[in-house]
């Protein structure tokens, strides 16, 4: 399928590179022009074990480009996905600032059905929000659908975990997209959840809190061990 990554930070990249290797055509869009030149020269801005070689042959097949032009990407593929940074603000609240931009770029760029898709972590309800930038904005006035489709990326095993993911989850509101979404990780062989976006957006909030619970967890009990003596490893194992 032909692909948009919009953000060519640590998932975007990461992502756009790992559909390139199976199999579909990727355009990762940045508005850092300078970044873009590093990228199309074979310079790779993050360090991951694995990602350098895999752009590079990617881009040697033709599969994978880059560019600073939002509209290209748009008008060259089925599904964009947004990949942008979400930072939290003074008040710890998180600054959308960067997808609305994205959504108004993608508005005005849509001249035919695509596909919108999340990728960045949102609060629960940005879909919605996503959705109606780009119906407010886009000037054909052609269909579009919003997917929520978080990512679980470890750093250090970005490359690993995107070609075998122990799940995918897609939040969308009609079966058209989920199709499609379905085509674009077939090639990846792992389970797929299906639910709506509020949920799929909070399914990678709720991910985060269990891992953060989890080591807070073991993180007492290594305490545990230490005072009376027993081997936290085994225990953990146990």
């Amino acid at each position: 399928m032909k692909l948009t990554i919009i953000g060519t930070g640590y998932v975007g990249l990461v992502t756009g590179t790992c559909f390139a290797e199976v199999g579909h055509q990727v355009i990762c869009v940045d508005n850092n022009a300078e970044k873009v030149k590093v990228l199309q020269a074979g310079g790779i801005p993050i360090y991951e074990p694995g990602l350098e070689e895999m752009v590079k042959k990617n881009v040697a097949a033709g599969r994978l480009r880059f560019t600073a032009s939002t509209k290209e990407g748009v008008e060259n593929s089925d599904v964009i996905f947004i990949a942008v940074p979400t930072p939290p603000q003074a008040d710890g609240s998180v600054d959308l600032s960067f997808i609305e931009s994205v959504a108004r770029e993608i508005a005005g760029a849509i001249t035919s059905y695509k596909i919108v898709v999340d990728k960045s972590t949102v609060p629960v309800k940005t879909g919605d929000k996503v959705a109606e930038t780009i119906k407010r904005y886009c000037k054909a006035k052609v269909e579009c659908d919003v997917v929520s489709n978080p990512e679980f990326l470890r750093e250090g095993f970005a490359v690993e975990d995107l070609m075998k993911p122990d799940r995918i989850v897609i939040g969308a509101r009609s079966e058209r997209p989920v199709q499609a979404m379905k085509e674009v990780y077939a090639p990846f062989n792992a389970p797929i959840i299906i639910t709506d976006i509020n949920s799929a957006e909070l399914i990678k909030h709720a991910a985060n809190s269990f891992l953060a619970l989890k080591i807070s967890y073991i993180n007492a009990v290594a305490i545990i061990c230490e005072a009376s003596g027993a081997n936290v490893q085994e225990v953990a194992n146990g």
